[in-house]
């Protein structure tokens, strides 16, 4: 019986005892839930995108994160391979990073669930603090743009395998090696970048290069890429649509006869065409084809420095009456071919490597940035473009388009709904570009608009010349400042409301360097003086901002101010 009794005791003390716990957790429980109501911080050691944002008011999370990327969106990265730097922004490939619901889920962390829900989460949260991720967006199609304009300037980089038709020949340009960027790589250290909302200092990446060869140039593809069999031109109405002709092309010879030609150790080979012309063309058709100018824009040049008027006129005679069929994209490079002396071109002065230099073909950019005004103004499609790396003379900062035979292409996409057509001309100093074609149902007015950002002032380097006495100093080349822009392009309604306001570009033109050459040569003191008065006397290459009067744009009357 005392067993027994002294059992029920035990018993009743351990419920006694468990009771007692459970009160005491049920009450801890309450003060606790009631403790973290009256609470209106963010439990602690929480993140967001790593950021910890524990023991903040929502308000203030939100705007010292939303601050933080900010900073990220709209700051500078640097590229930098060897001596060779890019600036990009991620505003060029439309980065966005939401946070929003991202602190939402931070602030609702242990107050969202019942009190025992909440209770354990935000012990929880003690032990192992919780973890949120904003959403993040890029435009992976622009970001490959931007880094293949960065691949293109890159120095010692590949030139690939190309080939234009010029008359009746396939002109077949054979690539040389180099390296490339390796563009994965690098576009995951920049998302990595982005998404690292702490790191807003000191954005510069290394670019990760890779050796790469041409290879072998495959006619077989090539003659499968140029192949078309002749077409006439015609129009058919309701709907509206013009055919423009097509000339039937192909190879002269046989592939095998092609790959023995190509075989030869040479930098440049020349395979004949057979060119069918159709019994009707786009031209016999009249003004019905392209009876409206879309977009016209002019530059001047010096018309008195005939290296450099002879390679506009090559230029524009090339694009002249190009025709451009809905979705085709026109590549500056294959349309107008290699610059080369055997080619007619002559040496003009050309930026290269931070200075003024004599390169032939000097010139061809002017007509390919006069293009790339008329196309924004036609409202078309820009695929590639590239700006120069200093400012040029004849257009605005940031409405130049620069080339180079191998590397740099500019190209766009007729994105309208009808064939259009290049006219383009070179006389008396100007050169004056059309897109011609037809106006679809609704026309916008384009208007192009440049912002600076920043400028960037010249340096000035010397250096020694023993040709000069000494205190005589002569300039060699003129300096330029360099500056950062934006560019937009505006669509207008017929009523003058903005409907659109595209950003085009950022870009930056590194600042040309003034150099001076410094006399050192020792003059002998005469016996009827002790001074001798020297005189500086002028000449040197200056730079082709300075050495021409190409800095006035002719306005359009229909579509540029």
């Amino acid at each position: 019986m005392k067993e027994k009794k002294r059992v029920k005791k035990n018993q009743k003390s351990k419920i006694i005892a468990v009771t007692a716990v459970i009160c005491f957790l049920l009450f801890f429980s309450i003060v606790f839930s009631l403790i973290n109501i009256a609470n209106s911080k963010i439990l602690p050691k929480i993140q967001v995108m790593d950021i910890n944002i524990g023991n903040l008011e929502k308000e203030e999370a939100e705007k010292n994160l939303l601050d933080l990327v900010e900073k990220k969106v709209t700051g500078d990265i640097l590229l930098r391979y060897q001596d060779y730097e890019a600036t990009i922004n991620p505003s060029q490939f439309e980065t966005k990073i939401d946070v929003t619901e991202a602190i939402a889920k931070a602030y609702n962390t242990g107050r969202d669930g019942n009190i025992v829900t909440n209770n354990y989460c935000i012990l929880g949260n003690y032990i192992k603090p919780k973890k949120f991720d904003g959403q993040f967006y890029i435009n992976e199609e622009l970001l490959d743009r931007v880094l293949d304009d960065v691949n293109s300037k890159m120095p010692g980089g590949l030139i690939e395998n190309s080939y234009y038709i010029e008359d009746e020949n396939l002109i077949v340009s054979r690539g040389t090696d180099g390296i490339i960027v390796k563009k994965e790589d690098l576009k995951n250290q920049i998302i990595t970048l982005l998404k690292d909302l702490d790191a807003t200092d000191n954005a510069i990446i290394q670019i990760p290069v890779e050796k790469r060869s041409p290879g072998e140039i495959d006619i077989k593809k090539i003659q499968a890429e140029i192949y078309k069999e002749a077409q006439d031109a015609y129009i058919t109405k309701d709907p509206l649509e013009v055919h423009t002709h097509v000339n039937g092309v192909d190879l002269a010879i046989s592939i095998e006869e092609a790959q023995k030609i190509l075989e030869e150790e040479k930098e440049e080979y020349s395979i004949p065409l057979t060119i069918t012309v159709p019994a009707k063309t786009t031209n016999d058709l009249g003004e019905d084809a392209f009876p409206n100018e879309l977009g016209i824009y002019s530059t001047i040049y010096d018309a008195s420095n005939k290296n450099r008027s002879t390679n506009i006129d090559l230029a524009t005679g090339k694009i002249d009456g190009t025709i451009i069929l809905p979705g085709e994209t026109f590549s500056y490079n294959k349309i107008v071919g290699q610059r080369t002396i055997a080619a007619g071109y002559r040496e003009a002065t050309a930026y290269s490597g931070g200075k003024v230099v004599l390169d032939v073909g000097g010139g061809v950019c002017q007509v390919s940035s006069t293009l790339y005004n008329a196309v924004l103004l036609a409202n078309l499609e820009i695929v590639k473009r590239s700006n120069h790396s200093f400012k040029t003379s004849y257009v605005p900062e940031g409405r130049d388009a620069t080339v180079s035979w191998g590397s740099i292409d500019f190209q766009f996409k007729n994105s309208r709904t009808y064939p259009i057509k290049i006219s383009a001309k070179a006389k008396n100093g100007v050169v004056d570009i059309r897109i011609m074609g037809i106006k679809e149902k609704e026309e916008f007015e384009v208007r192009v608009q440049t912002k600076i950002i920043s400028n960037i002032p010249y340096s000035v380097s010397y250096k020694e010349d023993k040709t000069l006495e000494e205190g005589v100093e002569v300039t060699e080349q003129k300096g330029a400042n360099g500056c950062k822009s934006e560019t937009y392009r505006i669509l207008k309604d017929a009523t003058g409301k903005v409907v659109s306001q595209t950003l085009l570009s950022k870009d930056t033109y590194n600042a040309l360097e003034r150099i001076v050459r410094k006399g050192t040569k020792k003059v002998k003191k005469t016996d009827s003086t002790d001074e001798v008065v020297t005189t500086k006397p002028t000449g040197g290459v200056t730079s082709e901002i300075e050495a021409t009067t190409e800095g006035t744009v002719i306005p359009n009357a229909n579509k540029e101010v």
